[in-house]
């Protein structure tokens, strides 16, 4: 799509929620990223859950450029509803405190509004930087949309995602019980009853260190995660199910830390994946071989050869 800022008699009050607690460190470059954007009609919001860091001091300068609040919240998806509950725009997306947007990405994803009234998300291309701005790489985002990418793993750079409010309200808004995997959750729902489009413009960054939520509660992560695709699905792929077995024994982040392979602990996935998948058990048995007849090499010897013993 081009890349010229959106003219039009009309143009649609796009709100966006960062909700913060301590983000001294990256909260700058976060508001920079937004109110450097080339869109016309934001409505900025911070939803700060009582910082007691150089937050607000760093936010003081931009005061009259966005709407600050801060009140103790119940984490960061309670905080994303309360933003979105004193906003008013018709499209609307939430930055965490340390992610970015690219230059332009608030016009790329009002496009795509515009030009379909049945298009309810909009996501696109994210990349993943470290805590000095380097690009780490590509996040694996699943273009074009494909719903059913949802039943196995979350390939929706969250960051990139803009939201018609309508859709945000008539699926519940985020559900502040969960504490990692609300976004997840949330496609899932919206999935159910709304199109998605993928562009293919890069829009933001994730930022990937040790003190983001998917990082440091990694834990809360495998079961916050597996929890939905029970939910939703009723089946948890063999891949989550290795991968928290896997963290399980060693702790790795599983991104700066790769998995470390295990025979014994792909051995030890077919019997929790069974348990976790009672009612779709050959189901479950075909995919726990496929998982491994996928890696080569094959031929005898071949599972000792794809994954490392303990």
């Amino acid at each position: 799509m081009a890349e010229q800022p959106l003219v039009s008699a009309e143009q649609p009050l796009v709100s966006i929620v960062t909700p913060c607690l301590n983000a001294g460190r990256f909260i700058e470059r976060t508001v920079e990223s937004v109110l450097g954007q080339d869109y016309p009609r934001i409505e900025y919001i911070i939803v700060d859950g009582g910082s007691t860091d150089e937050t607000a001091a760093i936010l003081a300068p931009y005061r009259d450029r966005l709407q600050y609040v801060s009140e103790p919240d119940l984490g960061v998806a309670d905080a994303v509803n309360r933003g979105f509950a004193g906003s008013r725009g018709s499209i609307f997306a939430w930055l965490n405190a340390d992610d970015i947007y690219f230059p332009g990405a608030v016009s790329a994803a009002v496009r795509c509004f515009v030009s379909d009234a049945e298009i309810a998300v909009v996501y696109g291309e994210g990349e993943w930087i470290d805590e000095q701005n380097r690009t780490l790489g590509l996040y694996p985002t699943v273009a074009p949309y494909d719903p059913a990418a949802l039943e196995r793993e979350c390939r929706i750079c969250q960051p990139t995602s803009f939201i018609r409010r309508d859709a945000f309200d008539m699926v519940g808004r985020l559900n502040p019980d969960l504490r990692s995997a609300f976004d997840y959750d949330l496609w899932i729902r919206l999935s159910a009853k709304y199109r998605f489009f993928a562009l293919s413009n890069c829009l933001a960054a994730s930022r990937m260190h040790r003190g983001s939520i998917t990082l440091r509660q990694r834990k809360l992560v495998f079961e916050e995660s597996i929890g939905i695709l029970r939910r939703h699905y009723g089946y948890v792929p063999v891949s989550w199910i290795y991968a928290q077995l896997s963290f399980r024994r060693d702790g790795r982040d599983q991104y700066f830390e790769p998995l470390r392979r295990s025979v014994g602990v792909y051995a030890h996935s077919l019997v929790v994946g069974s348990c976790y998948n009672f009612r779709h058990l050959w189901r479950y048995w075909r995919d726990w071989i496929s998982y491994a007849a996928k890696q080569k090499p094959t031929g005898p010897g071949a599972l000792e050869k794809v994954f490392d013993r303990p």
